[in-house]
């Protein structure tokens, strides 16, 4: 699709003002995000090493698809992805990365970049990663609960940091989503904007891993209301989800047991965002 039939990869007012405050790496980023096309982020979460798929984060309604997370990777990579988001479940509960071996394997499988979310609450565990070869880091519970942590890791690793809001009722879920916080998303937001983040997932907890599709109007909310690149995650299911998504001002979203039990087919996800 043209960019010209893309209007809402055009900054809005917002974001045009919110760049004067960014740093010259971060400008980039977020030009680069208003006029590119939308990325399909094929998922990968990862428990004890295999790679699975929950229902509303719940780790005893577990679904395995793999034993080996990095042959996904390399499916995913051979069917057109140009981005792969890896999850940490293990770390993510525990607080600390649990899948390390893993994730490693994944990133030396392939060519094209990953982002891992799941348990990064220290510069360590950040350092770690980003040896492995990982090329963007998802914080979620240390970026509310620790925010002068998350602005130094922010600015210390510039272009290489997201942020992941995942949202239970509008207030903003942690620790796995085994936790909501007193915290609403739209509180959230304003503490997030002067940081040089390169992306902002956002998943609302009951749709995801329910095949229901996503919740479009709180994405598109979410998306009109910062000037971070925005991805969906949760609830797609079907390709007219993707086609609903694609009409909205994101980066991308991010597609999971949609493509493991095949409803839909990566390939004409990509073509579809395109």
């Amino acid at each position: 699709m043209a960019l010209a039939e893309r209007p809402h990869h055009i900054p809005n007012s917002n974001a045009r003002s919110a760049l004067t405050s960014k740093t010259p790496t971060t400008v980039l980023l977020l030009i680069t995000h208003y006029y590119s096309r939308m990325l399909i982020y094929p998922a990968i979460d990862l428990k004890g090493g295999k790679c699975v798929r929950l229902r509303q984060g719940r780790a005893d309604d577990t679904t395995v698809f793999s034993e080996q997370p990095e042959d996904m990777a390399r499916k995913w990579q051979d069917k057109g992805a140009e981005y792969l988001h890896v999850v940490d479940l293990d770390g993510a509960f525990e607080g600390k990365p649990a899948n390390l071996e893993a994730i490693g394997k994944i990133a030396a499988a392939i060519s094209i970049p990953v982002q891992v979310g799941g348990g990064i609450r220290t510069n360590e565990a950040a350092s770690e990663l980003i040896d492995l070869g990982i090329s963007r880091l998802i914080i979620g519970t240390a970026a509310l609960r620790e925010p002068e942590w998350f602005a130094n890791l922010a600015n210390t690793f510039e272009g290489k940091i997201a942020v992941g809001i995942d949202a239970q009722n509008g207030k903003v879920a942690i620790k796995g989503w085994v936790e909501v916080s007193d915290t609403t998303v739209f509180d959230f937001l304003p503490d997030l904007e002067a940081l040089p983040l390169s992306a902002l997932i956002y998943t609302d907890i009951s749709k995801d891993g329910m095949m229901a599709g996503p919740n479009f109007e709180s994405t598109e909310e979410v998306a009109r209301k910062t000037s971070i690149p925005v991805i969906a995650s949760g609830g797609v299911t079907t390709i007219e989800d993707v086609k609903r998504l694609s009409k909205l001002p994101l980066n991308g979203m991010i597609i999971g047991r949609a493509i493991y039990e095949g409803t839909i087919e990566l390939e004409e996800a990509i073509r579809e965002a395109r």
